[in-house]
């Protein structure tokens, strides 16, 4: 029998977001087997998760990362990975430790070897389960879908915010654009919530003003950066300048993108799509899906986009109140699509 993680009734709020996770993110079937894994911060998600498992009516494991491994992980436990590339589905909901990349790393390489329809609820919480984990996905892929055919025949995107954003992507053929819109494939895991399309850039220049959120465990500490942002300048897509009035912020990223020698470099432009997701709530996991631009420093998901470079590093940035232009032609302003 699996494990368990509820011995008490399961809060009714979190049961429609876990439901569209299943049924519509993941499209779980009676005859597939799905791998949960899971913390014990995150219990209460992971136990609405579970109880729509058992409702569809699949074979699963449920795995509680504390029972197997000390936190935070230097490596994901290869009873895990051993059990996650029997399954054709997974889910892993847990909230990030530093120094845990290469644990999740490990954990979707054994997804991307098996093709697995893999939902990442990385940081997930309950206000992220009533509000993007509730968005009606099939429109979001339909908008996603629009605009990625459209970001795949452009050369140069640029984008502005009143709040001193002006960021330019150059593109280039040879790396893929993505579509991540809360509709999982077995060709490419996502992130739920989902909603956002994303390339690998050829180059990027600029300023961008990070005044939403940054991504990895730094977006725990530091939260909601509307009142201290932190600007970072940008050439040849490397980092030249870091200027914030939270000093603690400006030191602790620059810390971050200094691991390796491609951390201070812009791998990854995105676009989010998810129209659910209407205001900044301080956790990267959802902020990176308001509809806007967003930037990551570090691994460009090379083995996706087709980039020739990795880092062992990606962390994200998100700003507030996008203008964005394809190609000299506007497709979103102050934040609301146009397309």
């Amino acid at each position: 029998m699996p494990d368990r993680v509820y011995l008490h009734p399961i809060d009714p709020e979190l049961i429609p977001g876990a439901r569209n996770a299943i049924d519509v993110c993941l499209r779980l079937k009676p005859q597939e087997r799905i791998t949960i894994i899971t913390d014990t911060a995150t219990r209460e998600i992971a136990a609405a998760l579970q109880k729509e498992v058992e409702r569809v009516g699949s074979n699963y494991s449920l795995f509680v990362l504390e029972h197997h491994a000390r936190r935070p992980l230097a490596h994901m436990p290869e009873i895990i990975l051993d059990d996650l590339a029997l399954s054709q589905v997974s889910i892993f909901a847990a909230q990030t430790q530093p120094g845990e990349l290469t644990a999740r790393t490990q954990m979707t390489s054994v997804v991307n070897n098996h093709k697995i329809r893999h939902g990442h609820m990385v940081n997930i919480n309950r206000e992220i389960m009533l509000e993007g984990m509730r968005a009606d996905f099939l429109k979001i892929d339909e908008l996603s879908q629009r605009l990625v055919e459209r970001a795949r025949q452009v050369k140069r995107i640029t984008c502005k915010t009143p709040h001193g954003t002006e960021f330019e992507a150059e593109l280039s053929p040879k790396l893929k654009w993505l579509k991540t819109s809360g509709l999982i494939r077995k060709d490419k895991w996502g992130n739920l919530p989902g909603g956002e399309i994303f390339t690998a850039p050829q180059n990027t220049n600029g300023i961008f003003v990070v005044d939403g959120v940054v991504g990895d465990y730094l977006c725990e500490r530091f939260g909601d950066l509307k009142d201290n942002p932190l600007t970072i300048e940008v050439e040849n897509s490397r980092i030249v300048d870091l200027r914030s009035e939270n000093k603690d912020l400006r030191d602790e990223f620059r810390a971050y993108t200094s691991t390796d020698e491609n951390s201070n470099r812009v791998g990854e432009f995105a676009i989010g799509t998810n129209t659910a997701c209407t205001h900044i709530i301080g956790h990267i996991l959802q902020d990176e899906k308001i509809p806007g631009v967003h930037i990551a420093f570090g691994h460009p998901y090379a083995e996706h986009t087709g980039a020739n470079w990795i880092s062992k590093t990606h962390i994200d940035c998100v700003g507030r109140d996008f203008d964005i232009w394809f190609n000299g032609e506007q497709v979103m302003k102050g934040g609301k699509f146009l397309v």
